[in-house]
């Protein structure tokens, strides 16, 4: 996707359309993502590129140029047409003209696509993609920092857009999705409002450069060099290249600074590292002392275990401090560790250099799931219904009910074996055999007792048309039994701007 066209994670617009992402959700906590396309190749369905799922399977052509949130019923698709392909290409052999015909063959399924028949059940919901979306159904490399804390994250940091963000720790890319649209107030290059450089008009007549208005942009830092490639691919495909910098980087050791220099120059920052105390040395205003260095990379700070990196060294004056920071705001961070022995040396490491307003949170959120149970013998054979006793007398009824039906059933078959007995005798005397019974006598016997389970289900089945089930049964909530969060603990600081003589007279000058 060009950086030229919008996001559809920015603005996915009305309606689905090719060579665009798309979320197939079936279930609550269950979705699919699928790039539409509206061609056919050689691998594909004769429906085209086909989307299989549990519930049935969903050729594009029917999710293309759909609203979002259309309800997409299931259709069947012919499977063996991919397999008579590769069958008829492999016999083929060397035969030139039955390599012509299947080339051409083939090139016709390009261009020509089967219409889709709607099956008989089965549907999923066609939603735009979204971070929350992305969230639950993205590629897994790592753990996945969820919708609860992320929203929480970006709320206490008071991200806005065209705030710059420093990301340690990038994995899946969850956290990077939803930062990006946090910041995201237009795309370089097309911004209308600095109106090319021009000059304008001010009130004293006089002209006067418009303000150059700061564009937002997430840059994102990650140690493993395969993920940090798959993340920056993924982005070009969703149209955030160009508001998201990827950058392989062991930052204990290198720091957050680019070739730019006016880059990162970052409002907030967000540490999803096993030692973020390790990296804090790099986001100071100025270089710390080589006491404060030693402190924080003493040897009872770093984590058992962790050979990602080394003890750091002091900067040199080979290599000059710059700080990563925007020199102009204060700077707020948040970092993300799983364990308090790492929330203790990274709170240290902290107050070493020079943060202030530190604290912890910790996020445990859970849904709450509504509906109305139904429960009762009366439900037996209906869908999304108890059908277990509701009470005492129900449970005790339809015990009586079961021995009746057994004892007259154990009654007939006594009277169908003396009836043979008899039979048998009358033939050994060779006596007339006496007339058989005839069904309306076995049936008059069967009237009054308690009616069979097949009779039960088929009088349930047809009472069900005349009930209104969604104002039936009793109205419950549950908690959901998976906790859909990463629990981890949040260190938030804050660090102040720098304050100089001249910016107190500045002051002092403005505002007395």
């Amino acid at each position: 996707m060009a950086h030229s066209q919008i996001s559809p994670f920015l603005d996915p617009g009305t309606h689905s359309a090719p060579n665009s992402l798309g979320i197939l959700q079936l279930r609550r906590d269950h979705l699919i993502p699928a790039v539409l396309s509206s061609t056919s190749t050689d691998t594909d369905y004769a429906e085209g590129k086909v989307e299989n799922t549990r519930f049935g399977s969903f050729p594009h052509s029917t999710l293309l140029n759909q609203p979002w949130g259309t309800q997409i019923r299931a259709s069947v698709v012919d499977t063996g047409s991919r397999a008579k392909s590769k069958k008829r290409k492999r016999e083929g052999g060397g035969d030139g003209d039955t390599e012509t015909s299947i080339k051409s063959e083939s090139e016709n399924n390009k261009k020509v696509i089967a219409q889709a028949a709607t099956a008989s059940s089965g549907f999923a919901h066609l939603v735009p993609p979204t971070p929350e979306t992305w969230t639950l159904c993205l590629p897994h490399r790592t753990q996945v920092v969820y919708t609860p804390d992320y929203s929480y994250i970006l709320q206490r940091l008071r991200v806005r857009p065209g705030d710059h963000i420093i990301e340690a720790g990038a994995g899946s890319g969850s956290f990077t999705h939803a930062a990006a649209r946090a910041v995201f107030n237009g795309l370089p290059g097309q911004d209308r409002s600095t109106n090319g450089g021009e000059q304008e008009i001010g009130e004293d007549g006089k002209s006067a450069k418009r303000r150059h208005k700061r564009h937002g942009g997430v840059y994102s830092f990650e140690f493993h060099e395969p993920r940090a490639r798959q993340l920056k691919a993924e982005l070009e495909e969703h149209g955030l290249g160009s508001l998201v910098t990827v950058t392989n980087r062991d930052v204990y050791e290198d720091g957050f600074c680019l070739d730019n220099d006016a880059e990162p120059n970052a409002d907030v920052i967000f540490l999803d590292l096993p030692a973020p105390w390790l990296a804090l040395k790099h986001l100071t205003r100025s270089p710390p002392s080589n006491a404060v260095l030693k402190s924080v990379a003493s040897d009872d700070m770093v984590p058992d275990g962790d050979t990602s990196t080394s003890t750091p060294q002091p900067s040199t004056a080979s290599k000059p401090f710059r700080s990563p920071l925007n020199p102009k705001n204060a700077v707020r961070i948040c970092t993300f560790s799983p364990c308090i022995e790492q929330v203790i040396k990274t709170v240290s490491a902290m107050r070493s250099l020079g943060w202030i307003e530190i604290g912890m949170a910790e996020v445990q959120a859970k849904r709450l799931e509504v509906r109305r149970e139904r429960i009762g013998l009366q439900e037996e054979g209906l869908r999304g219904a108890n059908p277990n006793a509701a009470t005492v007398q129900e449970a005790v009824q339809r015990l009586r009910d079961v021995e009746g039906r057994a004892k007259v059933f154990h009654g007939m078959q006594k009277e169908k074996q003396e009836e043979v007995m008899r039979k048998a005798e009358a033939r050994k005397r060779g006596e007339k055999l006496p007339q058989e019974k005839k069904d309306g006598q076995s049936k008059a016997r069967l009237e009054g007792v308690p009616p069979s389970k097949h009779d039960r289900m088929e009088r349930a089945k047809k009472d069900l048309e005349s009930r209104d089930l969604f104002k039936e049964g009793r109205l419950v909530h549950r908690t959901e039994p998976e906790l859909k969060t990463h629990t981890s603990y949040l260190v938030f600081a804050l660090l102040p701007r720098e304050w100089s003589k001249s910016d107190e007279e500045k002051a002092r000058r403005k505002w007395t």
